[in-house]
């Protein structure tokens, strides 16, 4: 099975930062400007981009537009955007302005029917379902939405199958209790993800901590594996990512 390392910049009043399991209150500020790290990203051969604007999902509004144009332009299209889309309008000056797939988190979970006729809309290689998840004592990832701050009341199984009819293609899935922790990602869940719903092209997020963690989602049947911190910390280093791309 083929996976794809995609590089995550999340950004934060124009820099790139990452939270600590999604809590703005725990911020951690890199050097590095976002164009800068897209260009060096695209430059090793990965094929996709994610983008988190942290303000616009914190104030459910883009905050960061201009920066997210510059951006759509360097990657041509193969840049995806988390952070604000909340309404098919958002969604739709988005990709006008050159974003390749729409992220949508939340809504997802709480406005299925409307975000299912976004499906019809848009078509479903547009658009990107964020289910964020923490597993029970009994292995069932349940959805938290607002920034983890929130019960949906409903299960990462449960979620995937109400889009299926209208041809989900790309989940990616977060495990909070890894995000931002470097405690390696959750492989059980990914690989039961894959197999119940082999026909998504599933991205696994949270917790990969070096390139042997990205080989062991490989495994998984997984098709992406979202690095952020690893990445920007230099746990995973540019050779690396360029030798597993020519063995994928």
């Amino acid at each position: 099975m083929k996976l794809t390392p995609i590089p995550a910049i999340d950004i934060k009043d124009g820099r790139c930062v990452r939270l600590y399991q999604g809590r703005f209150d725990q911020v951690a500020e890199y050097d590095a400007e976002p164009e800068a790290l897209a260009v060096h990203y695209l430059a090793l051969g990965v094929e996709w981009i994610h983008i988190v604007d942290l303000d616009g999902a914190r104030d459910g509004v883009t905050r960061n537009r201009d920066l997210v144009v510059r951006l759509a332009g360097l990657t041509r299209g193969h840049m995806q955007l988390g952070g604000g889309l909340r309404r098919r309008a958002d969604v739709e000056t988005m990709l006008a302005l050159g974003v390749g797939r729409a992220v949508i988190g939340s809504t997802a979970a709480e406005r299925p029917a409307e975000v299912q006729a976004w499906f019809r809309y848009f078509g479903p290689e547009r658009l990107v379902l964020a289910f964020d998840v923490r597993v029970d004592d009994e292995g069932t990832p349940w959805l938290k939405t607002r920034g983890w701050t929130e019960e949906a009341d409903l299960s990462l199984w449960d979620a995937i199958a109400a889009y299926e009819a209208v041809g989900l293609r790309h989940v990616l899935c977060t495990d909070i209790d890894r995000d931002g922790a470097m405690a390696g990602p959750n492989l059980a869940l990914y690989e039961e993800c894959a197999q119940r719903f082999p026909r998504i092209a599933l991205q696994a997020s949270g917790g990969v901590r070096d390139i042997a963690d990205v080989q062991a989602l490989r495994g998984t049947g997984a098709a992406g594996a979202v690095i952020g911190k690893a990445l920007l910390d230099g746990r995973i280093g540019d050779e690396e990512i360029r030798t597993f791309l020519q063995s994928a």
